[in-house]
């Protein structure tokens, strides 16, 4: 017998936190238990900005929407098209005063922290104020100068011409 084989798996451990009441971040959600327990959470909707897994294969039946919206840890640029993806969507779900959105990524650091920096920087917070807001709730979050920068030309476009 392999010392393996009496070794019990753990299922992965949903690890998120709460940046105001509606919006959440953290890290990947991975089972389907991990969604429902999301759902009984109060999530509604979910941006997976994981380019390693697409959530939308475990939340059949459990009342969440989900944008899978692939993105790379890759420390590159990052195309306005993607974050204005992610916002369209998080805008659309709360206009409906229930719901509450979860952003996330693998680890929570990175990726998903980006796309909820740039839907609160979209709906008007001071981006640094914004930035504060995050890694208040989420020391882990982490901002590389890249990613901030893809944010700001995202923002950018937003702007009407000529101002």
């Amino acid at each position: 017998m392999d010392d393996w084989d009496s070794v019990e798996l753990a299922d992965p451990p949903l690890d998120y936190n709460w940046v105001t009441d509606r919006l959440a971040v953290g890290a990947g959600i991975w089972i389907r238990r991990n969604m429902e327990l999301l759902a009984r959470d109060g999530i509604t909707h979910v941006i997976d900005m994981q380019a390693e897994f697409d959530d939308s294969s475990i939340a059949d039946g459990t009342g969440v929407r989900v944008l899978w919206n692939p993105c790379d840890d890759d420390f590159e640029d990052k195309p306005p098209h993607l974050l204005r993806r992610g916002v369209e969507f998080a805008e659309a779900a709360l206009c409906d005063p229930r719901a509450r959105v979860y952003f996330h990524c693998s680890a929570g650091v990175h990726r998903g922290p980006m796309m909820l920096l740039a839907c609160l920087a979209a709906s008007g917070m001071d981006l640094m104020q914004a930035m504060e807001l995050i890694r208040l709730s989420r020391p882990e979050a982490d901002f590389p100068d890249v990613y901030r920068r893809s944010v700001v030309r995202f923002l950018e476009t937003l702007k009407p011409e000529g101002l």
